[in-house]
């Protein structure tokens, strides 16, 4: 899949470094396993639901145009008509073939792993010349797509547009892309696709938090640690205050008292730790599970014995050597527990043999039967992992 390339050498001389044209990273037979691609009506019938996010984007006469989804009561426009973008978020959380492509890719920690979009465009069709913040992978999956891309200082935007559109894009590398080629870009690697004919994309794209993104969230992480720290018992006081001359001034005895109360702030890389497994795992805003057919615990161990478990692709779970974390959730199991779990993880399922041989492990079958009841994991049935 990455053209001759073991993982290690393709991160190292590639990954957030230099990009990467790969042609034939999937063969006729990978496509055919992969069920690959999906067909365009079936990513339209996804553009209508209104738990995945999709957006429809075209040009006309030089205009751009920018709408989000659903599109079940907005018609999309004709397929013969050139000029547009159909964007389809998030396909692999609610179709199993493109659940098991990203699969492929998770030589890349589950971390950063972000979704797979799929991009529809008639001819011509684009979102015009920009960069993106992550690191991505853009599998043709069906007609041809011509990239132009920069490896360009200058991502000054156009301005007062409803798309991120590079002013002043240089192109210095042009290729045309077949189904099953592969074009790998790192972050801030500026690049324009325009259909040549109908085609379609597959994005699979990395997370990337900002740091004052992830700060402010652990900021407000660490404001719910506050409860159970003595240092912060108790209420401002200021025994020693004199008569104020100047009553609407701040007091500058106050100021400092704050600071060196806040001074007692401290955070571990373990409490860092801990923030950053609940913050990756929780689910997106859009994000929403199926609940399962309603079995007792029983039922639920005798048929996980039998048919394996495994986790909804909407799932997302890590681990660390004391912790183990599912959709936002944070647990601290015991040594035997956490190794099962992390495997479970690291699978994203467990074959019927190994749900068996752990089933006296103290809690797990309560937890995995309550995770089943959340929607957060199914019966895998028979063959599986």
């Amino acid at each position: 899949m990455l053209g001759g390339l073991s993982p290690r050498d393709f991160m190292r001389t590639h990954w957030q470094k230099t990009p990467l044209l790969i042609r034939q990273a999937l063969s006729p037979e990978d496509m055919r396993a992969l069920h690959f691609p999906l067909s365009p009506d079936a990513l339209i019938k996804l553009a209508k639901r209104e738990d995945v996010e999709s957006r429809l984007i075209a040009q006309t006469r030089g205009r751009w145009t920018f709408n989000h989804g659903p599109f079940n009561e907005r018609p999309l426009p004709s397929r013969k008509a050139r000029n547009w973008t159909l964007l389809v978020q998030g396909v692999n959380l609610v179709e199993p073939a493109v659940e098991a492509l990203m699969q492929r890719f998770r030589f890349i920690p589950d971390a950063r792993l972000d979704d797979v979009m799929i991009s529809y465009a008639t001819d011509g069709g684009g979102v015009g010349p920009h960069f993106d913040s992550y690191d991505v992978f853009l599998l043709q999956a069906h007609g041809r797509r011509r990239w132009r891309i920069s490896s360009q200082n200058d991502l000054t935007l156009v301005p007062d547009l409803p798309l991120k559109i590079l002013a002043n894009f240089t192109p210095e590398e042009e290729f045309v892309l077949e189904p099953g080629d592969m074009l790998y870009l790192p972050p801030h690697y500026a690049h324009d696709g325009v259909a040549e004919g109908d085609c379609m994309t597959y994005s699979i794209g990395f997370r990337s938090p900002s740091y004052r993104e992830l700060a402010g969230h652990f900021l407000g992480f660490l404001s719910q640690t506050l409860e159970d720290n003595p240092d912060f018992e108790g209420r401002y006081t200021d025994p020693d205050q004199k008569p104020a001359e100047r009553p609407g001034e701040l007091p500058a005895a106050m100021v400092r008292a704050l600071a060196q109360k806040l001074n007692a702030l401290r955070w571990t890389p373990e409490l860092v730790g801990e923030f950053l497994g609940a913050y990756l795992t929780e689910p997106k805003d859009h994000v929403e599970f199926v609940t399962q057919p309603r079995l007792s615990l029983a039922r639920f161990t005798a048929r996980a014995r039998k048919e394996g478990i495994a986790l909804d692709a909407r799932t997302q779970a890590l681990y660390d050597a004391q912790r183990f974390w599912i959709n936002g959730d944070t647990f601290e199991p015991p040594g035997a527990l956490l190794a099962w779990l992390s495997a479970l993880s690291d699978q994203r399922g467990a074959s019927a043999e190994a749900v068996d041989a752990a089933t006296d492990l103290p809690d797990l079958m309560d937890t995995l039967h309550a995770w089943y009841e959340e929607g957060w994991l199914q019966l895998a049935g028979p063959g599986a992992r």
